[in-house]
């Protein structure tokens, strides 16, 4: 019964779903890798499903063995319903991935605009974290993104929220070092404006 709620989950059958958790399914049950139900409903993007079983009390936190949970799963993947869905619920935004990172640095790496947007709008999520890597979100935008107009307005939108332009690598070297060598013209010209913006007032 277990495992059924969790495959039909992971498949979107969300009256099925429902009638497992009233014949008494624990709705916090894990698989074999640590998925919850609602864990494996985020991962096929199954949004309503995600809602439903949020609105029944799922854990929204719970972490599978690669250490992924709803919003850091969503947040990776561009998936800004079940972002918002989650944010809502009031999902933990210092619970960090397998690399170290909260759910806005692969957000910004994969140039995930809107799930940033509702990041930084509407959640507690701290905008200059630091992963293993020693990488912000603002360092992994630039440093693995392609430079193009996705990741232009992750950057714009880190900046003006607060990041710190100052956080280099484990080198020290700072976003804008990195834009330079990665010939990342408006990229450059973000940081570089972002820099006099603040300097000026100051």
């Amino acid at each position: 019964m277990d495992d059924q709620l969790i495959i039909n989950a992971a498949n979107g059958n969300t009256e099925i779903v429902l009638s497992l958790l009233q014949n008494g399914v624990n709705i916090n049950t894990t698989d074999q890798i640590g998925r919850t139900a609602v864990l494996a409903a985020t991962y096929n993007n199954q949004v309503d499903t995600v809602r439903v079983l949020i609105e029944h009390g799922a854990d929204i936190n719970s972490r599978d063995n690669n250490l992924e949970n709803v919003l850091l799963h969503a947040g990776a993947s561009g998936y800004l319903e079940i972002v918002k869905l989650a944010i809502a619920a009031g999902a933990d935004t210092k619970l960090t991935n397998r690399f170290g990172g909260v759910a806005i640095i692969p957000a910004s790496e994969r140039g995930h605009v809107e799930v940033v947007r509702e990041l930084l709008n509407h959640s507690d999520i701290d905008v200059n974290h630091i992963n293993h890597l020693h990488w912000t979100a603002l360092l992994e935008a630039v440093i693995l993104g392609n430079g193009g107009e996705k990741h232009q307005e992750v950057v714009q939108l880190l900046v003006d929220y607060g990041a710190d332009l100052n956080i280099g690598d484990r080198d020290g070297i700072t976003p804008l070092q990195h834009a330079k060598k990665l010939g990342f013209h408006e990229i450059v010209s973000i940081l570089k404006n972002a820099e006099s913006e603040r300097s000026s007032n100051s």
